[in-house]
């Protein structure tokens, strides 16, 4: 599926860090982009993807003004695959980039698709845990964390949410995670059944990164990382460690 909408910044946009794999581009006051589920194929499709949009735009990277790459949670090899691209990319081209956050993401389609202004994003991380992230709308329209992305075993959710959340509040759900642990997270959210938006798209990457860009967030090629959150987080939560 490919969509233009409008837009005015110059920007490669790149995610594979869920079954989904996205790239979006603007210039020249269009933004193309493309999104497909493609479950460990990531590196066989997201390069042919990129390909594709630059020579339909007929332009090239280095007449960009910076890459936007998806920097996690999500699977390890999505996640390294994406930042390894977006890496890449950016030393050929000599581009600063900026990373976006994938849960982030999929909380700004929340805003753009259904003007929700605050989300609970969730992704299946497998191990009996999810990836959980909860954002609020900023003044600049950015859904920005209200709690730090965590991961963390589903009938935990509602005790992380507690720090910001008042009791039996409920809030609009995004992601893969509430279908894989229902019983646990389906009283969490307002929107019954499966989540309309499962998986980020690398159009509301655009969106964020261009605002961190605006912010002074952009770093060297180098400086690339990725975030794994079950690396730096779920160790502290084994008993005895």
């Amino acid at each position: 599926m490919i969509s233009i909408r409008e837009n005015n910044l110059n920007f490669l946009a790149i995610d594979a860090s869920t079954e989904a794999c996205s790239v979006a581009l603007t210039f020249n006051d269009q933004t193309i982009s493309e999104f497909e589920l493609a479950p460990q194929s990531h590196s066989l499709v997201l390069l042919p993807m990129i390909d594709r949009l630059l020579k339909k735009a007929d332009i090239t990277l280095a007449q960009l003004d910076g890459l936007i790459f998806g920097q996690g949670p999500g699977s390890f090899t999505g996640v390294r695959i994406g930042v390894g691209v977006a890496q890449g990319l950016a030393f050929a081209a000599d581009l600063k980039v900026v990373g976006v956050s994938t849960l982030q993401a999929m909380a700004q389609q929340a805003f753009s698709r259904h003007q929700q202004v605050e989300v609970i994003a969730t992704i299946d991380a497998r191990m009996s845990e999810v990836y959980a992230g909860y954002y609020r709308l900023n003044e600049q329209g950015i859904m920005e964390a209200a709690l730090q992305d965590t991961v963390l075993a589903p009938e935990k959710l509602a005790e992380y949410l507690n720090q910001s959340l008042t009791e039996n509040q409920q809030v609009y759900g995004v992601g893969t995670g509430w279908d894989a642990y229902k019983s646990e997270l389906e009283p969490l959210k307002i929107n019954a059944g499966t989540p309309e938006i499962l998986f980020p798209n690398a159009e509301e990457l655009l969106e964020i990164g261009q605002y961190y860009f605006s912010q002074g967030k952009a770093v060297s090629a180098e400086n690339a990382q990725p975030v794994y959150v079950r690396d730096t987080v779920s160790w502290k939560k084994l008993p005895g460690r």
